[in-house]
């Protein structure tokens, strides 16, 4: 039985110049598991707003959105807010009171449910999700991971019957973002939820997916389940959203195999050993040499943000040379952030040392540090805006760096350019996707040519396509000397882009070492691609690696 429907529909947003959505037709079964995926800008996010009456943006639309065959405009305000549940891909963006048991109770408040039925509620969700332990703390103290399973958990007090999320993952280091997507399962599994997710993490999504649709430029491109997607590429092989395909089944395509395509890690490891020999079971070894100028260096760091308060930093000692990009990983709330800060002088530790090309921070007077030494991109990019089109902000940050109109116009279209934003000029910067809204935020950084780079998630809703770009405008920001520091939470970006890996834990840095010493050694912050092939070829981290060594193993680089 069909639950949503999408006929002919179309959206335009004010004054622009294209249609967001382009005459999308498809339906949704009860209890169906769906991706939604495809490159930033795509218009997953305005799909899926448009399937929520209460967050339909502001614009021309055309077409119909059909819940249990009835108009979603027409639905009784009370079945639209509890039978559709919406998560946002910010987790603090949906989080309204200060306490958890709270945040539970309020959307059932709100629709007037009796006091006794919101308890029985309340403690049965609490129960069932496990959250006891943390079910009267303050909102505000929660970890990344539990604020994102909180929101879910206050939808699902409300009994829904489709749930519907925007990248719920982005924010999430890779063990908490399994939790949540195992969590999503199970409630698809036991209680025949429906779920439309909108994803960049599509190793563990897609293989359990029922359907999956893919959208490009506004359009709906694939409509068809998981096991046929290979055939979509093999027909599309220079689509960019191939890039963002399961490892396994980018190895698979790029050694050009045939038979059934493996979408799982562990499929992907039947498919390598049954198919090619580990006679040559490792690639020729590659070191990495940092340059001896030292461009970010910290001191047993000691930081807490309250006197009586634990360590979020504890003797923490980590340089960052010229020219290189380090990547900073670890689970949410281990204190990665809060490093980022303090080399950006936005936080003060109580103890310890910050040195930024050699000079005590301390002595960077009147905010010279940010003039042309170093520039910060946050977790949430959006604060960085404050005018009425991203133009108009590019050429406000040209301004304080008293640039002419024509050089400001001239560096405003190379960055552009360059990030795949210039038809985005126009555009206010609240209207951008959060992929668009990260390439953006990016330029304005950039405009101000730092010597010193920080980045926090900027991988955060961006698609394959767009990752790959990144990594390109970073190593070339890196070959001219500028030292990239990044907080991330995706390994396979740092697997790809960094020179070198640091992974914080218990308030303090345990390891530093080379990307393919790093990966290959790890077993949970690794690479889908060293999960695959780990036991059989040494150090394989990227599926390229793995490509390689198959061909080094078989006659052609054809299956045995």
């Amino acid at each position: 039985m069909e639950i949503l429907q999408v006929k002919n529909l179309s959206f335009r947003y004010p004054e622009a110049q294209t249609k967001a959505l382009k005459n999308i037709n498809f339906s949704v079964s009860e209890g169906d598991f769906c991706l939604l995926c495809g490159e930033s800008g795509c218009g997953k996010s305005t799909l899926l707003e448009l399937l929520k009456r209460e967050l339909q943006p502001f614009g021309e639309r055309q077409g119909e959105v059909l819940y249990q065959g009835i108009s979603t405009d027409k639905l009784p305000a009370d079945k639209s807010a509890s039978d559709i549940g919406f998560v946002l891909q910010n987790p603090d963006a949906q989080i309204v009171t200060d306490k958890v048991w709270h945040e539970l109770a309020f959307s059932l408040e709100n629709l007037g449910y009796e006091q006794s039925i919101i308890h029985r509620r309340v403690a049965e969700m609490a129960s069932y999700f496990g959250i006891e332990s943390w079910f009267r703390q303050s909102t505000a103290t929660l970890s990344g991971g539990q604020k994102q399973l909180l929101n879910l958990v206050s939808i699902m007090a409300l009994n829904p019957r489709v749930l519907l999320l925007d990248e719920p993952t982005a924010q999430l280091d890779p063990i908490a973002a399994s939790d949540f997507l195992s969590t999503l399962r199970k409630l698809n599994r036991d209680f025949g939820i429906t779920v439309i997710l909108a994803e960049h993490r599509l190793e563990e999504v897609l293989p359990n997916s029922d359907k999956v649709l893919i959208m490009d430029k506004g359009q709906l491109i694939y409509n068809n389940y998981p096991k046929n997607i290979a055939d979509f590429f093999s027909r599309n092989p220079d689509h960019p959203m191939l890039f963002a395909m399961p490892s396994s089944m980018r190895i698979f395509t790029a050694l050009n195999s045939l038979g059934e395509c493996p979408l799982t890690v562990r499929d992907g490891r039947k498919f390598i050993t049954e198919n090619f020999a580990n006679n040559t079971d490792a690639l020729p070894a590659t070191s990495y040499t940092p340059s001896k100028d030292k461009a970010v260096e910290l001191k047993d760091i000691c930081f807490r943000y309250e006197k009586n308060s634990p360590d979020v930093l504890r003797a923490l000692s980590l340089c960052a040379y010229k020219g290189e990009h380090l990547c900073i990983l670890g689970g949410n709330g281990t204190g990665k952030t809060t490093l980022l800060n303090i080399v950006a002088g936005l936080r003060k530790p109580y103890h310890g040392k910050v040195l930024i090309q050699n000079k005590n921070i301390k002595d960077y007077k009147s905010g010279s540090l940010y003039k042309d030494t170093l520039a910060m991109m946050p977790q949430n990019p959006e604060i960085l805006f404050t005018e009425n089109s991203l133009e108009e902000d590019l050429q406000a940050c040209c301004k304080t760096m008293n640039l002419t109109k024509e050089d400001s116009s001239a560096k405003i279209k190379e960055i552009a350019e360059k990030l795949g934003i210039d038809k985005l000029l126009h555009m206010h910067p609240c209207d951008l996707s959060g992929g668009e809204l990260q390439k953006a935020a990016l330029a304005k950084l950039l405009l101000r040519s730092p010597q010193v780079l920080l980045l926090d998630e900027p991988t955060k809703g961006i698609d394959s396509h767009g990752k790959k770009n990144l990594i390109r405008i970073l190593k070339t920001l890196t070959e001219k000397g500028i030292t990239v520091i990044t907080v991330t939470h995706d390994v396979e970006f740092a697997a790809e882009s960094a020179t070198r890996c640091a992974l914080v834990f218990d308030a303090e840095v345990v390891s530093v070492d080379t990307p393919k010493n790093f990966f290959s050694q790890n077993s949970f912050y690794t690479t889908a691609t060293s999960r695959m092939t780990r036991g059989f070829y040494k150090n394989a981290v990227l599926p390229e690696d793995a490509v390689a060594l198959c061909r080094l193993n078989s006659k052609g680089g054809e299956q045995k």
